[in-house]
């Protein structure tokens, strides 16, 4: 199974001290060799962003920085990972070395096959909404 880990933090506008960036990239590269980190990338701080947002027929485009948000999105990886538990495991690991923030864990649609296994009643009963 395949997972998106968006990584949110609070922006500071710090850089990573070197030792830092040691820690995270020998846990990309171990992680990366042993098949459960796929891809991951870190964003740039919000003030070179914008969000784009949609309400019926009006389409607003905000400028960053988002000083409003407390935790705003850091950066992303895609795991590769037996379990929802395995995924929780991995996200636990980076947590430690980025030292705060969180992973929220979503599994990433794969084959028509999962559809099946997922009936509009299973949906409704764990809180979601189907999309249009």
């Amino acid at each position: 199974m395949r997972f998106l880990s968006i990584y949110k933090t609070v922006e500071t506008n710090v850089p990573p001290t070197p030792e830092e960036m040691a820690r995270m990239g020998k846990l990309i590269e171990d992680a990366m060799k042993s098949g459960e980190l796929l891809e991951t990338q870190g964003c740039l701080p919000s003030a070179l962003g914008a969000r784009v947002r949609r309400d019926g027929d009006k389409v607003t485009v905000t400028d960053g920085p988002f000083t409003e948000s407390k935790e705003l999105v850091a950066g992303f990886a895609i795991l590769q990972a037996k379990s929802k538990e395995e995924a929780i495991r991995i996200a636990k690991r980076f947590l430690e070395v980025a030292g705060g923030g969180e992973c929220e864990l979503r599994q990433i649609f794969e084959t028509p096959d999962q559809v099946s296994q997922f009936s509009l009643e299973t949906l409704q009963s764990a809180g979601a909404s189907p999309h249009r």
